[in-house]
């Protein structure tokens, strides 16, 4: 019997080439299909909720795919985990993918039609005393930032408008480049300041284009009320420049509004950031 599933994956993407497959690369796409083959015995199609690219992590992945196997629901993350650990291939590190959870949904349910919504953080270190073994899992400013500049200027990127001027060029055309941003906000931790952006659907590079925006702003480049001018005119020169994929995270994907806004409430309770919050 034919049922649908649905993974939720996190992944280190410092040495990926990016969710999607490609031709003599290694992503995480091909790497999971491949592990699923072995744990179903039958090759799938992952549909994910969105495609990361080169550089980019993910705690909250989401995908979907069909499968006919007599593999246990509950068997497949421990079965799969187990041969995403082998490490067959010399350019696959071991454990840089990981399947966190794994349910069986409705016929009709796809991982990203069914989308609402997206949180994505970015981690930002300003100054130039970072840790080496954070280059690849966050930005490195080198420099002291104005964190209230930056909080006053995130504000004006909430609501439902038109993003075009935080769009890279190169990406799939869209239909519309107007998306709405539920909640933006920075919050600090740790020596960090961490970018956390929720809205129904984003542009290419769009999280990156907002980061180097506000990265901008906090360096005095840019004042916070320029950000309503570049967004009216829908200039992607007027905006701030794309910060590197190392900070960014795929961190939550949202199927059902109730808990979409639960999510967001919890997040303006917190007054410092915690991962697994």
């Amino acid at each position: 019997m034919k049922k649908n599933i649905l993974l939720t994956i996190e992944y280190d993407g410092s040495s990926m080439k990016g969710w999607q497959k490609q031709e003599g690369q290694t992503t995480v796409q091909e790497t999971l299909e491949n592990a699923l083959e072995k744990s179903l015995g039958e090759r799938v199609v992952l549909e994910a909720t969105g495609r990361t690219d080169a550089g980019v992590h993910a705690y909250g992945q989401c995908a979907s795919f069909f499968t006919e196997s007599g593999l246990p629901v509950n068997k497949i993350m421990r079965v799969t985990n187990n041969f995403l650990n082998v490490g067959e291939r010399v350019s696959y590190p071991m454990g840089s993918i990981r399947v966190v959870d794994v349910k069986e949904v409705a016929e009709d349910f796809h991982a990203r039609f069914s989308c609402i919504g997206k949180t994505y953080v970015y981690r930002l270190v300003p100054g130039d005393d970072v840790d080496i073994f954070k280059r690849s899992y966050c930005y490195n400013v080198k420099k002291d930032v104005d964190v209230g500049s930056m909080q006053e200027a995130v504000k004006k990127i909430i609501g439902k408008k038109d993003f075009a001027c935080f769009q890279a060029a190169g990406g799939t055309p869209r239909k519309t480049t107007v998306r709405t941003i539920f909640d933006a906000r920075i919050l600090e931790s740790g020596g960090e300041l961490i970018l956390v952006i929720t809205g129904d659907g984003f542009l290419y590079n769009m999280v990156r284009i907002i980061t180097g925006t506000l990265v901008d702003v906090g360096l005095g480049k840019i004042k916070p009320e320029e950000i309503d001018r570049m967004i009216e005119k829908k200039d992607r020169t007027l905006a701030g420049h794309t910060a590197p994929p190392t900070g960014l995270y795929l961190y939550k994907i949202y199927f059902d509004e109730g808990e979409m806004r639960e999510w967001i409430d919890r997040i303006g309770m917190n007054t410092s950031w915690k991962w697994r919050s």
